[in-house]
Order: structure tokens, then sequence, then C-alpha cells
């Protein structure tokens, strides 16, 4: 080699060494400052829209709106409940953090309000972004480099699913905790400082809110290798006790998602080793969304058929370990370490295993990106240093970049407003999938939007005759319109259909009674809701709906157990101890009765009937002074229905 070429060689191998050194970052400047704030109100405003917004009809009801836990909570039980959110799990996931926040909000703003639940998941975004721009300055790039780092990370179009929809509260949330570690970690090794016992109780809370932190110990490697210029054997060492925390919380988390039956293949048509190449093709494609953020779906479906191009994509992974082994051995850090971190917080959301209605999901990426952004981030360091004449143009192209991605992020929130715009907006990219269609017909029923709301029920059947949940949904449509028999008729035959397809699944066997109940075939009604009840024996609403019905053939005693079992599950129901009292009354175990009704005002004291109701059970055991205040307080209340023979009974 020429000493012309060595000497040009060596002048470009400085300036690269000179944009990747590792150095303290400076204190923040002006162009920091305004930087980082133009990167915050950007971010803001891609997703101020969702203060309009509710919920949708995917996983927010089992998560918050018909999570008993959080609708039964008041100040009385908070600290209860609290205990039951993290000892239980919702849908297989253990996140208790994350759904305590749920109870925290209901606690203080109520299921009405919710543009503020909203903007709790838009400011713990910000925060994210926020502890991005300062990762990204501690590992070396530039004011410039960092922002445009900082604005991917906030505005990207893959962002919108974590931060607009509401159950994925657990994304944004485990994401604070997650990167304020990485960014202490980071900060340790610049300054040579510990803060061990925080970067342990930031990993443990990301862990509570999400159990994607797991990964978290191998990213700290990922740094050691980034500072150090190499993998080492101290470095792994040290995360030992990180390491086993992960795995703890990893094998807790395949065991709670076996146990719900959420790990599955998803396609009977799949073998198990084809879910390999399940995995190697979610790779590519979240590869090639990070550049081209394409047909952005909430929901995307498996194949019906294990398509052949599937198969292909496993040659990326060959590929990709030849560029990471080339990297770490020509010491380009920075793509060693970018690619690495992507890959090692992707890794586990590849569903292999499975887990899931979809084989992608765009909320998989929160973390995992910032790896890739840092490589962008590196590349415009790297090309406004060595094209200093071009900078403008440089600038400008990525301006426009960010400004597209904000457009797009912008125009994708739009979906989540509510779960008509959600679910035809999966249609429009999976018209033969059942679960858009049965979803988005869940809400057309629960408007009012009858007609339309059949019609999707009917095209989910039609894709799939065996769909039990879509029969079993669409004879709930025919029981809340049925007017007469005809239509209950309808609701029948389609229950009957859901039992023959799913004869173990207890809740079409209560659905089915309610049919025969409102049809008064009162004997039906009872044998099917017990057989419900004998396969679901937590299901509340097969107790209530029996004890209606033994309450009409006058079995006061079943009746009574019944309400008993519906309280064990659903304690908080004002209006059934109230019901448990009446038939205590009836038993002749009136004093039972007046403890019902004590916890029936302590739940509701604004109820004029449930103070009536105690005056006279009270009076039925000559407690007169105790009958004559609570039936002051029931006039007081303004309750119109008082026996005025009672009244004139008590002198009042």
């Amino acid at each position: 080699m020429s000493k012309k070429k060595q000497k040009l060689k060596n002048k470009k191998s400085v300036k690269v060494a000179a944009l990747t050194k590792n150095k303290p970052a400076k204190p923040l400047d002006k162009k920091v400052l305004f930087g980082g704030l133009a990167a915050l109100v950007i971010t803001f405003l891609c997703f101020a829209p969702t203060f309009d917004y509710g919920f949708v009809t995917w996983d927010d009801d089992r998560n918050i709106y018909k999570n008993d836990n959080i609708t039964s909570l008041n100040e009385e039980n908070f600290w209860e409940n609290t205990a039951k959110i993290w000892s239980s799990t919702v849908i297989g996931n253990y996140n208790p953090l994350s759904i305590w926040t749920f109870a925290v909000e209901k606690m203080t703003y109520g299921l009405e309000d919710l543009g503020k639940w909203h903007l709790t998941n838009i400011l713990l975004h910000l925060i994210c972004v926020l502890l991005v721009l300062k990762i990204a300055l501690l590992l070396g790039l530039s004011w410039r480099g960092a922002l445009f780092v900082t604005l991917l990370f906030g505005i990207h179009p893959m962002r919108v699913e974590s931060v607009a929809w509401l159950t994925e509260r657990k994304d944004v949330l485990y994401g604070a905790f997650y990167l304020a570690a990485l960014w202490l970690y980071i900060k340790g090794k610049i300054y040579n400082k510990k803060y061990t016992i925080w970067i342990y109780l930031l990993f443990i809370l990301s862990l509570f809110s999400k159990i994607q932190a797991v990964v978290l110990p191998i990213s700290l490697i990922l740094v050691d290798y980034y500072f150090d210029k190499k993998l080492s054997v101290k470095s792994i060492v040290s995360k030992v006790p990180m390491l086993l925390i992960s795995l703890a919380f990893g094998l807790l988390g395949i065991y709670f998602l076996s146990d719900e039956g959420s790990i599955t293949s998803n396609n009977n048509t799949y073998e198990s080793w084809q879910r390999i190449f399940v995995g190697t093709y979610s790779y590519v494609i979240y590869l090639i969304k990070a550049v081209v953020p394409y047909e952005m779906s909430p929901l995307y479906p498996y194949p019906a058929r294990f398509p052949w191009y599937f198969y292909l994509s496993f040659l990326i992974f060959p590929t990709v370990l030849f560029g990471l082994w080339k990297a770490y051995k020509s010491e380009h850090k920075v793509v060693f370490f970018g690619l690495g971190f992507f890959s090692v917080n992707i890794f586990f959301l590849l569903q292999v295993l499975g887990a899931g209605q979809g084989f992608l999901a765009d909320r998989f990426t929160y973390i995992a990106y910032l790896g890739l952004f840092f490589i962008a981030g590196y590349g415009l360091d790297y090309l406004l240093t060595n094209f200093i004449s071009k900078q403008a143009l440089i600038t400008g192209v990525a301006g426009v970049l960010v400004a597209i991605f904000s457009f797009m992020s912008f125009q994708q929130v739009q979906i989540w407003e509510n779960s008509d715009k959600l679910w035809s907006h999966v249609i429009k990219y999976y018209k033969n999938s059942t679960l858009p269609w049965g979803n988005r017909a869940n809400y057309l029923r629960d408007e009012g939007r009858i007609t339309e709301a059949l019609r999707d029920y009917s095209q989910s059947i039609n894709l799939n005759p065996n769909g039990h949940q879509a029969y079993n949904s669409r004879a709930r449509l025919y029981f809340n319109i049925a007017k007469g028999r005809d239509t209950l008729m309808m609701a029948l035959r389609d229950y009957n259909k859901a039992i023959e397809l799913a004869p173990s699944d207890g809740e079409f066997y209560v659905n089915r009674g309610a049919t025969h109940a409102r049809l008064g075939q009162v004997e039906k009604a009872i044998t099917d809701i017990s057989k419900g009840l004998e396969l679901k024996p937590d299901h509340s609403v097969g107790y209530l709906n029996r004890f209606v019905m033994y309450n009409s053939i006058g079995q006061d005693a079943k009746a009574l157990a019944d309400i008993e079992s519906y309280l064990r599950l659903q304690p908080y129901e004002a209006n059934m101890w109230y019901e448990k009292a009446r038939k205590l009354r009836v038993l002749r175990r009136v004093p039972e009765g007046v403890k019902a009704l004590d916890r029936a005002i302590e739940l509701n004291n604004e109820n004029g009937l449930y103070w009536y109701e105690r005056a006279k059970t009270k009076a039925s055991i000559r407690d007169m002074a105790g009958a004559k205040s609570d039936l002051g307080r029931a006039i007081g209340l303004k309750y119109d229905q008082i026996d005025p023979v009672f009244r004139q009974t008590l002198g009042m």
C-alpha cells in the first residue's frame, strides 16, 4: 500500500475513532436543551389525539374495565385489591405493577375520564424519550446524532401501539424503568461510580411491569463490550445475580402462560419445528419495518397455511451472526452493540413458543429498536463529520425522514380512537381472519348497531364455521334484542351450536340457561346453569341467574346459597347484600339479615331502599329505636316507597 493511501486511511480512522470515543458527555448546552425539548414536543403532538379516546375491545376489558380487582376498587378495599393484583395474573401475564397503576387511576379519575389515563401513557413514553437522549449522549454521539436517535425513538410509527393502547401501559412503564437502569449503568461506567442498588431496584420494577425486562443483564453486558471493546468473562460473571433473577421471572412467566393456555401453536397446521421459521421471519420483518414501517396492524394473524417464504427467512441468521462476528473482529463496536442490542431484546419475542394471537406485534420493538436507532444516529454523525460541505443536505434528509415518520405515527394513532376504527383497520389487511370481524361485531353490538354487528358475526362464522365464540356472541346479541319467542329461539339455536362445538365451556351452558329462563322453561334453565357452574365454578353470573330461578319457584335455601356463592366472587355488590338480607328475613334468620344490610349500607349509604329494608328488619326483632333511626335516614334520602302503616307504627 502506498504511503499516500495509508495516510488517507489513517486520517479516516482518526475521524471515526474521534466520533465514537467514549468520554463523558459535556454539560447540556443550549443545542441539547432546545433539541431535547423539541423532541418531547413533537412526540407529544403525535400522540395528543389519544386524550379523546377510550377503551378498545381487545384486552382492555380483561385488564381494566372487566377486571374485578379494578372495577370493585374503593377506599375500603384498596389494599385488599392491591394484594390480589400482586398475587394474580391477567390472561397468563404477570405484570402486577402495570395493573396496579390502573387501580390507582381508577381511584383517582374513575373509569369515565380516560383522557388522563392516556396522558399517563404519553408521559411515561416522554420519560423514555428523555432517557434515550441521555443514553445516546453518554454513548458518545454528538447532540445532532443523539437528537436523531431520540426523535426516532419518540415518533417512529412502530411506537404507536405501545403508547395509544391503554393495555400496553406495560410497555412504556417497563421501558421507563429499563432505560433508567441502563442510563445509570452507563453513567457508572463513565464516571467510575456504583449505582448497584438503584439499578437492581429499577430492574425489579421493570420486571414487575413486563416480563420482557429479563433481557436487561444481557444489554448491560453489551454496554461493557461497548466501553471495553471486548466480551469478557468478568462482565458476564458480574451479571450472574441479575441473570438468575431473569431466569426466575422467565420460568415463572412461562408457567403462568402455560397454565392459562396462552402458549399454543396458534395454528394446528404448523409443526413444532416450523415455529423456528416463524421466529426468523418475524426477525426479518422487524428489521425491514425499522426502515419502512409498512402495513402497521394491531394484529398480524398467522397464515392459514405455512408460507414457503418463511423458510427462506432462516438465511438471515447466519448473515446476522457473520455480520456480528465481523463487526466484533473489526472493532466496529457501534454496529456490534446496536445490532446486538436489537437482537437480544427482540429474541424472546419472536413467537417461537407461540404465546399470543399473532406472529408479529409492533409493540415488541419498543426497547429493541433503540439498538438500530443508535446505529442510525452514529451514521448521521459519521456523515456530518466526513461530508462537511453537504451537512445542510444530510440534515435536511434526516429532517424529512423524521417528518414522514411523525406524520405516519399521527395517522396511525387515529385507528385507536375506538374499536370500530381499530378492527376495520385490521380487516383492511386481513379480511380472512375471524378475530377482527368478531371483535368489531362485539363493539357494534354494544353500541346498538345491530344490523352491522349481525353482518360481522355472520362473516366470522362464514370464515370459520367451527368458531364457537362467534356463535356464542351472536346468540348474546339475539338474546339482548329479543322481544318475542322467535328471536329467543334464534339465540337458543346459536347457543346449541356453540355447546356442540365446545361442550366443556361452562359459560355457554349458563347463557343457554338464561335463554331457557326467558322462554319460561325454568327447570331446563336450572339444569343448564348448574351444568355450566360445574364446568366453570367461578362464573359469578351463573350463580346470579340461578338465584333468580330458585327465587322464582320459592326455593329460598338454594337461592340464598347462590347469593352467598356470588358474593364470595363479587363481595362489593351492595345490591346483592340487600338481596341476601331479604332472603335471610324470609328464612327467619333476621339477625344475620341485619348484618347483611349493614354491609350493603357500608358499600352504598346513599340508597334509601337499604335503610328502609333495615328499618323493617330491625322492627321485626323489636329494635324500634334502630328501626326509627333507619327510617328517618330513608326519608331523608327521599325514598318514596315507604308503607304508610309501617311509618305510622313508628310514629313518623
